[in-house]
């Protein structure tokens, strides 16, 4: 059974989240500053952090900088929207995700159930040739064998969704316009290619991201094009 350690100073927050974990199959702790969820990891076998940003004593960055002293655990916050800039802080340092306050409890069983897949499977891809092998944060694509998957899920993808996603993720961080994805896919002049190439993207958005409307990997860079997010 997987361990989820979820540290709020909001003990009904903390309450509501070890119902939905639990109810998935997950063991949770619980702490409720900063320090108390130190020892109880310390203690316990701990597979999975979720932790707040404001507490009183130590804090959710505070924490999340100390445990990344010592393991490498996923790590997700919980902030409030009006926190943007320790929300940022909080990635920067090593957390791995964050969600906003007041969030979807079901969106956040399964960003925990990504995170956990993803990190059992890093320590696969050590046994594989990884010439062939194309990864950006979750997002995993396999060349030889044109497979993807993100967080360890396999994603079935259609041909010219599979093409345009491996020439995104190869050039991660770089943004193509439209006219060059379709000349580069389709190998012919982009003319009134707009609604062509923007379908394909919306389609592999539904794919592979967990919230389509909040991509964390497939954004779209206004008046300009689309690229994968480096993560």
């Amino acid at each position: 059974m997987q361990t989820i350690l979820v540290c709020d100073d909001d003990k009904q927050i903390v309450e509501a989240i070890d119902i939905y974990l639990t109810g998935e199959g997950f063991k949770v702790i619980k702490a409720y500053d900063g320090y108390e969820a130190l020892e109880l990891l310390e203690n316990n076998p701990v597979d999975l952090m979720i932790v707040d940003v404001m507490m009183p004593g130590l804090d959710g960055i505070r924490t999340t900088l100390k445990v990344r002293e010592t393991s490498s655990i996923p790590i997700i916050i919980l902030s409030a929207k009006s926190e943007d800039n320790d929300k940022i802080l909080g990635l920067n340092i090593g957390a791995d995700d964050y969600i906003a306050k007041p969030f979807n409890p079901l969106e956040l069983v399964a960003r925990v159930k990504s995170h956990m897949r993803r990190y059992t499977q890093l320590g696969n891809l050590t046994h594989q040739n990884t010439e062939n092998i194309y990864k950006c944060g979750g997002l995993l694509i396999n060349d030889d064998n044109k497979e993807v998957s993100v967080d360890g899920d396999l994603i079935k993808l259609t041909p010219i969704e599979y093409n345009i996603l491996l020439l995104l993720v190869k050039n991660a961080g770089k943004v193509f316009s439209i006219d060059e994805i379709y000349e580069q896919i389709w190998n012919e002049e982009a003319i009134g290619a707009d609604n062509t190439v923007a379908v394909h993207i919306r389609h592999i958005r539904e794919k592979i991201e967990i919230n389509p409307r909040e991509p964390r990997y497939l954004k779209v860079v206004w008046g300009v094009g689309y690229k994968i997010e480096k993560q």
